[in-house]
């Protein structure tokens, strides 16, 4: 048993431990995040550590970044969260541990030394359909954005990005991946001429069979849920991507063209996932 001064004078050294790491943290995450991120992020961090009862443990995340400094503050943050990460600088590295370690969620940024993350994306999409993956783009540009989610990507943050915004998305990603479906809900449903397989995470129409990546999945579960009423893009940034809406997040609208891609006879005259102008989405069966 540690006596008075011994537990006194560990505690001392404990405690200039954690000052020393903070002031480490706080210099790594300025230098990849900028001053005005990195205090948003360690405001939240000190409020997280009352919490740490309610983080998810155990979860895989996956980071194909060449930036040191970006690898490691998201490390950080990551791991502070939890999460076990692990990390590549080149895009086949990155494939390879996919493949090897299945993790439960990837970070790929867009420029690599050796490829580029559409290819990144594309291959890791023929060995693994489901793995939600986030990439992470310096390109603001529309077309950047489609050609990402084309290529298989579940979401793109855009570089300078807001480590608290990273971070929700990965928890909503854990929490909806967790959510159970009610009990006696079909796993088969049928929207016109196009059956949905949710338990394969797939769809079938016109003779094809497409499957749905992570993020088509969970909107498409959302919109039959609540058929036949209208759902704002608010409600479902907040309810798929744990996010505040915002006039110019077009993350929704994004994703309604892939699923109406693959469910509507004519997706540029959707019959059954419809626009409700000024508000959101509806599902007609």
């Amino acid at each position: 048993m540690l006596t008075s001064n011994a537990s006194t004078r560990n505690k001392a050294q404990g405690e200039r431990f954690r000052s020393s790491c903070d002031e480490i943290v706080q210099s790594t995450l300025r230098c990849a995040l900028g001053n005005w991120h990195a205090a948003r992020f360690l405001a939240a961090t000190r409020i997280l550590c009352k919490t740490k009862g309610s983080l998810i443990p155990k979860k895989t995340v996956l980071v194909i970044e060449d930036e040191p400094h970006i690898v490691l503050g998201l490390r950080d943050a990551l791991e502070f969260e939890g999460f076990r990460v692990l990390s590549a600088s080149k895009g086949k590295d990155g494939v390879a541990l996919a493949k090897s370690e299945h993790p439960d969620a990837i970070l790929l940024d867009l420029m690599l030394p050796d490829t580029n993350g559409y290819a990144v994306c594309e291959e890791i999409r023929r060995f693994d359909a489901f793995v939600p993956i986030v990439m992470l783009t310096a390109r603001s540009q529309e077309g950047d954005k489609v050609r990402g989610l084309d290529s298989g990507a579940d979401d793109y943050v855009t570089k300078p990005f807001s480590v608290n915004e990273l971070i929700a998305r990965i928890r909503a990603i854990f929490r909806r991946t967790q959510r159970v479906a009610p009990t006696g809900a079909a796993e088969l449903f049928r929207i016109g001429a196009a059956e949905v397989n949710f338990a394969r995470q797939a769809v079938h129409a016109f003779g094809a069979e497409h499957q749905l990546s992570y993020y088509e999945l969970e909107l498409l579960r959302l919109l039959v849920e609540r058929a036949g009423f209208p759902v704002s893009r608010d409600e479902i940034l907040l309810k798929i991507w744990g996010l505040d809406g915002g006039p110019t997040n077009r993350t929704v609208d994004n994703f309604i063209v892939k699923l109406r891609k693959k469910i509507e006879p004519q997706p540029e005259k959707p019959a059954h996932i419809l626009t409700i102008y000024g508000f959101g989405y509806k599902l007609v069966v």
